[in-house]
Formats: structure tokens, C-alpha cells, sequence
């Protein structure tokens, strides 16, 4: 049997003469705040990043490779698609399915306002599945059908900015290097919303023959490849591969090409996004530097309390360090009853903001319009054996006040 063990648990059994003590219940309190405010950042920051991420591939994929002339223009370059190209990308280790695409600046305009949008054409191959889940009116476009149409998606943003509705018509605009801009009519299909208000409020998509139509260019010419690998976290290094076997490549159509992941493409985004990483940390050390103090309060109170127990095992021929493990034991115990409410709390908050979506946030400061969380059961069970270890190990140190108490002095203390 561990005697320490057994002391700290008859320690902490709840009698009439052995009540919690104002300290301890502090010392719990701080604990359920510390675990529960780290549960809820660490599900918000993880949650942010997930969600961001996983919108922005609906919009641009992981990886896209375009003409370098045409990187981050509204009319880019066209890109002539050929066999040699396309299969060079797929035997790139990890990639996973690509598609072309093209697009067009461009203006829309009604009878009542106007709006700069980017008309985005794609073809058969184009992987719906997200916006599949962000339509809220109307459905897809019918693209690459046996006759073209002019159906097009766009977001809920643009269609209540311009009063637009399912089955409406539209006119837009595009200027080129003429004196008169072109214009063509299209037929609203369905109305989006994904909630990233910096790409809602200008991707329109449409049939990519569209597009070409309107740049005069021919059905093998495009502004580029979007390109899925295995996982977000994989883009960068098939960017850089793929980007390594463009550029020595000698065969023809691989020329002035460039390679960009998603992370490179919209770096602006995914650096906001890693400054979160930052602050959840700062939050982390506080409510850990917190709860320490708190914890150390309550246990230097304990082991004064408890001065005569000591002098009597200390004579009995006790350690001090089986003494110190006796408090050690007794701290655990208290930070457990402080994960126990921590969780609750936090991990209850957790399951009410995703079920309700309660919280909202302003879609043109935090790119969403409302905080999104994620609870996983490997960073969970992480924090909490952490936030343990941790503060158990801390609280040695003020657990050395044991080996300062004699027991011919405390015997007597009253």
C-alpha cells in the first residue's frame, strides 16, 4: 500500500471536523477557470484555423499553377493544357485530383447599384462538395454540359447588395484593352453562403467555356490548374516539388509556369491565422502561472495546518520526502475536482456554441461570421494530463517547507 497515498485521500474525505478550507476552494476555483479558459481557446484557435482552411480550399484548392506572368492579375495569362503538363502533376507524390479553371475581372451591374466581382469559370471536373453544403438558395451551375450555359453561383452578399434573386438576370462588364468593354448576360442558378466574407463578396462561378468566350481564347487554353493533395499540411512541399520539376523540365508547354500553394497564394490569411498561435500560448502561461499561485496559497496553508500531523510521522520515522508526497497527493486531488468543473464548463460552452452557433463575430474584422470550435479527444486529454503534471510538478517547490519543521517544536504547536 502507499502510505502517502493513503494519508492524502483520508486527508481529503469530507467530515464535519474537515471541511474545505476558504484557500482550497480558491484553489479549485482558479483551476476549473484556468482548465475551462484553455479548453475554450484551444477549440476556438484550432476551430478558426480548421474552418478558414477548410473554406479556402473550396475556393482555391490546395495547389494551383498558372502562368507566371498572370500571378495575382484579375486577367491572367493563359496556360495551354497538354497531356506532358497534366500528367507531370499527377505523378507528383501526394497529389489527388486536379482541375482547370479561368477567370475574369469583371463589373456586375443592375438597374439599382454595381459591384467589382471575379468570375471564376470551371468545368465537369470541379469539386462541388463544399459549395454543395453553402448553398442557401437556387443549386450549382450546369457546367460542362453538351450545350454551354450561362448559369452562375455567387454569394449571398453580392445578391442582397444587388437585389439579386434565383432565376434573376444579370449584366456584367469586362474591360480589355478596347475601347468599348464587353458585356453578356447571365442567369442567377443558386445563391452561396460560406461565411469568408473576404471571398464571398467577389467569386462568381460559372461554366468555364464562359470565361474563355469572353478572353477570346481558345477550349485549350485556361488560367490555370487547381490542384487537391492529401492534406492542407502536404501543399507546400507539392507545391515546391512540382515547382522544382517544372522548372527543369524541357518538354514542351511547361514554360513560365509557376507553382503556389494556398498558403503562399493567400499568405496575408494564413499568417492572421498563425498569430492566433501566439496568443492562445500567452493565454496558456497565464491561466497556468494562475493556477500555480493560487495552488501554492492553498497548499502552504495545508501543510501549516496540519504542523502537529507532521511532527508526529516525522518521529514515527516518516521522510520528508514521503511527507511532501502526502501533500503532492493532496494537491492532485484538489486539481482534479478543478479539472472535473473546468471540463464541464468549458467542454459545455464548447457544445452550445457549436450546436446554436451563439456567439457571432463580425465577418469583415475575423473573416467568419461566427466563432467556430473544435473539440478533439488528442489535444484534450493532452491539456489535461499537462495541466497535472505541471502543476504537481510546481508545487515541489513550495512543498520544501516540510523538511523545515521539526517535530520536538511542532509536537507542541497548537
Amino acid at each position: 500500500m502507499n502510505l502517502a497515498f493513503f494519508i492524502a485521500r483520508r486527508m481529503a474525505r469530507p467530515t464535519p471536523e474537515n471541511r474545505p478550507g476558504v484557500m482550497e476552494r480558491i484553489a479549485v476555483g482558479s483551476v476549473a477557470l484556468g482548465v475551462a479558459v484553455m479548453i475554450v481557446t484551444l477549440a476556438v484557435v484550432i476551430g478558426f484555423k480548421q474552418e478558414v482552411a477548410r473554406k479556402m480550399e473550396g475556393f482555391a484548392a490546395h495547389v494551383s499553377v498558372t502562368d507566371i506572368r498572370g500571378v495575382d492579375a484579375l486577367d491572367s495569362q493563359p496556360v495551354h493544357r497538354n497531356a506532358h503538363l497534366e500528367e507531370l502533376i499527377r505523378s507528383t507524390d501526394g497529389f489527388v485530383a486536379m482541375a482547370p479553371y479561368a477567370v475574369k475581372g469583371g463589373i456586375v451591374r443592375t438597374e439599382e447599384t454595381v459591384g467589382e466581382v471575379l468570375l471564376k469559370g470551371v468545368d465537369s471536373t470541379c469539386d462541388w462538395s463544399l459549395f454543395g453544403e453553402w448553398i442557401v438558395a437556387g443549386g450549382l451551375p450546369r457546367v460542362g454540359d453538351s450545350i454551354r450555359t450561362k448559369d452562375i453561383l455567387l454569394s449571398r452578399v453580392l445578391a442582397d447588395r444587388l437585389l439579386l434573386g434565383v432565376g434573376d438576370k444579370v449584366e456584367m462588364l469586362f474591360v480589355d484593352g478596347g475601347e468599348r468593354p464587353r458585356r453578356d448576360r447571365f442567369k442567377v442558378a443558386g445563391i452561396y453562403e460560406s461565411g469568408l466574407e473576404e471571398m464571398d463578396r467577389r467569386v462568381v462561378l460559372t461554366d468555364i467555356r464562359n470565361v474563355q468566350r469572353l478572353s477570346d481564347w481558345g477550349p485549350d487554353e485556361i488560367s490555370g490548374y487547381e490542384i487537391r493533395t492529401r492534406s492542407l499540411d502536404e501543399a507546400d512541399a507539392f507545391a515546391r516539388t512540382l515547382g522544382r520539376t517544372l522548372l527543369y523540365d524541357e518538354g514542351d508547354g511547361t514554360e513560365n509556369l509557376a507553382v503556389e500553394s494556398v498558403t503562399e497564394r493567400y499568405v496575408n490569411i494564413f499568417d492572421w491565422l498563425k498569430a492566433h498561435d501566439v496568443n492562445a500560448a500567452v493565454i496558456i502561461v497565464i491561466m497556468l502561472v494562475v493556477a500555480f499561485f493560487n495552488m501554492t496559497s492553498a497548499l502552504l496553508i495545508l501543510v501549516l495546518e496540519r504542523t502537529r500531523m507532521i511532527g508526529l510521522l516525522k518521529a514515527f520515522g516518516m521522510r520528508n520526502g514521503q511527507i511532501r508526497a502526502i501533500f503532492l497527493w493532496r494537491a492532485a486531488f484538489v486539481t482534479l475536482r478543478g479539472l472535473c468543473w473546468g471540463n464541464l464548463v468549458g467542454v459545455g460552452f464548447c457544445v452550445v456554441q457549436q450546436t446554436t452557433h451563439l456567439v457571432r463575430l463580425d465577418p469583415e474584422g475575423y473573416l467568419l461570421s461566427e466563432v467556430p470550435v473544435s473539440l478533439e479527444w488528442g489535444w484534450w486529454l493532452a491539456l489535461n494530463a499537462g495541466f497535472i503534471v505541471v502543476i504537481v510538478a510546481l508545487l515541489m517547490i513550495p512543498t520544501a517547507v516540510v523538511s523545515r519543521i521539526k517535530p520536538e517544536e511542532t509536537i507542541r504547536y497548537e
